[in-house]
């Protein structure tokens, strides 16, 4: 994973009116917008796919495999097996979306607690939490998932043990690096002064002043996690079949590639076009949240 641009990420005292401006300043950015409405358009056609009239996603048949794109019957054409690619890419769509959002949203908890009590406490705390953090740093992002995966075993379970554990080293950092920057903030000291105790001055004064920043930088993961976990399951050692997914539909597609390759290449567009809006929507949101800017 790419280093992190911890300037990108300062905290701004949150005000009664914060978030309404922030929400104001987003709809009034098209690109963001556009983000939004496709992601929001995947999420509820994969949520409600069994009411929408879509074929069995599970049902094949030998004679139409590798059906082209714009068959009648298959507006999308077949996979390797003759199942409605229509279908799978949507019925996929649920387990993708949900593999890339679980992990970091478990990954955004642990994290942003353990990052607050390592930025706050500091002393032999931020040594502890975050020596430990620089273990994991020592490991590319997708070795480390790869390793944690296939020491768990394929299944869906271990594929969000195993990208929920790579993503709370990332989110920890940026919590702790927020949160040292508002420890040194006057309305803290003078908590401290009036004699807060530390869970109370955490709660009432850390704890709302830091989650915008490290929440729009966990969004920016949510994409990347969804691609490990696209490539886990490529690899054999995320989802099993016959569930649709559609790192799972890149794999089981590959020895078509020569024979249909627009139909084989559907999954990894619908990857693509999903992690660019996610990467898009996150770029907006912290424009959003930037007030000097």
């Amino acid at each position: 994973m790419a280093a992190t641009d911890l300037g990108k990420f300062s905290a701004t005292p949150v005000t009664p009116g914060y978030w309404s401006g922030v929400f104001a300043r987003l709809s009034r950015d098209p690109i963001a917008m556009l983000c939004l409405l496709i992601l929001l358009a995947l999420i509820l056609s994969a949520m409600f796919a069994p009411y929408i009239g879509l074929a069995d996603p599970y049902k094949g048949s030998m004679i139409k495999r590798l059906a082209a794109i714009g068959t009648p019957g298959y507006p999308l054409g077949s996979d390797e097996q003759g199942r409605d690619m229509l279908a799978r890419l949507i019925y996929g769509g649920r387990l993708t979306l949900f593999i890339g959002l679980v992990p970091v949203v478990l990954a955004f908890f642990i994290g942003t607690a353990l990052g607050i009590l390592a930025g706050y406490l500091g002393g032999w705390v931020n040594t502890i939490i975050m020596r430990t953090v620089d273990v994991f740093f020592a490991f590319p992002s997708v070795l480390l998932a790869i390793a944690i995966s296939g020491a768990l075993g394929a299944g869906i379970v271990n594929s969000l043990v195993s990208l929920t554990i790579v993503f709370i080293p990332p989110i920890t950092r940026v919590a702790e690096s927020v949160t040292s920057g508002v420890r040194a903030l006057d309305y803290i000291d003078a908590a401290r002064a009036s004699g807060g105790k530390t869970v109370t001055i955490i709660r009432v004064h850390v704890v709302g002043n830091v989650l915008g920043p490290i929440f729009v930088y966990a969004t920016s993961l949510t994409s990347v996690c969804m691609i490990l976990a696209a490539g886990l399951s490529f690899l054999g050692i995320g989802v099993s079949p016959p569930e649709p997914e559609w790192g799972l539909m890149l794999n089981t597609l590959r020895s078509a590639i020569y024979v249909n390759p627009w139909v084989a290449a559907l999954p990894g567009l619908m990857v693509f076009i999903t992690s660019l809006c996610l990467n898009l929507l996150s770029d907006g949101l912290r424009s959003a949240m930037n007030v000097k800017a």
